[in-house]
């Protein structure tokens, strides 16, 4: 549970959304580490969820990063009926997240809020508790290309449709807020399918404002070199990783 205006945490990190590219949230977590900067509050939505919850069950972003690497897309969804979704996303929960032990989301070591998309209702919601893979899963099903998911007879899908960088969360509960983004808008040359129609429409619909986003943190991170890789394209996980670490190291911090 998050602690009240009264009793602060020090440092909140919100982790958009972004597909593939979260590879990149692990390698900007890492940077920040090795300058001595450790979230004490975690905010995360979509690639940001998976990645914030190996997180705050207590893994280091190196160990998150060398069990997700290998996953390709192909091991992580599976072809539906397409009735509420191109794609089924369940094999995210029994294989990606088969590494964090922890069921409930309330239980991690650090406290980490997840954002989700209620479909009925036609609202973003800040999940603090409840199964920890079907939440996490819910953040992460993209509209159209996977079924909602789920929970407590309501259906989520992900979060990022309302909020793809969760800083709102995190700004009463946290004395400084750094917010990621990994969500800078590529260029395209063509789409050829409708996997890559939805996901682009998706991603050209979350993109954050950026200028109305930075005034609300402390600290801003979104590596532009991000735009040049697609955000189902997990061939590049190196890469992505390399892109988020090298550029928070060349970053002049100071949250003082």
């Amino acid at each position: 549970m998050f602690k009240s205006e009264k009793d602060k945490y020090e440092i909140g990190i919100a982790l958009g959304g972004g597909g593939a590219r979260g590879f990149a949230h692990l390698g900007i977590l890492q940077a920040l580490e090795e300058k001595g900067i450790k979230p004490d509050a975690i905010a995360g939505v979509s690639a940001g969820a998976i990645a914030g919850a190996f997180i705050a069950a207590g893994h280091s972003p190196k160990e998150a990063f060398d069990f997700i690497k290998d996953y390709k897309f192909t091991a992580i969804s599976e072809f539906n009926i397409p009735k509420t979704g191109l794609l089924s996303s369940s094999k995210m929960k029994s294989r990606l997240l088969k590494k964090i032990s922890t069921e409930k989301l309330e239980d991690l070591e650090i406290p980490l809020v997840i954002c989700v998309s209620n479909m009925l209702d036609g609202k973003p919601e800040y999940l603090t508790e409840g199964p920890l893979a079907d939440i996490v899963q819910a953040s992460a099903s993209i509209p159209v290309l996977f079924s909602p998911v789920k929970l407590n007879g309501k259906l989520y899908s992900d979060g990022g449709i309302f909020d793809n960088v969760p800083v709102k969360p995190l700004k009463k509960a946290c004395k400084k807020v750094i917010g990621v983004s990994i969500s800078p808008i590529q260029k395209v040359e063509e789409l050829t399918s409708l996997i890559q129609v939805s996901t682009r429409m998706f991603q050209l619909a979350v993109n954050p404002s950026n200028a109305e986003l930075e005034k609300q943190c402390d600290l801003f991170i979104e590596p532009p070199a991000l735009c040049d890789y697609d955000i189902m394209d997990t061939k590049h996980a190196q890469e992505i990783f390399d892109i988020g670490y090298d550029y928070v190291k060349e970053m002049d911090i100071d949250l003082n």
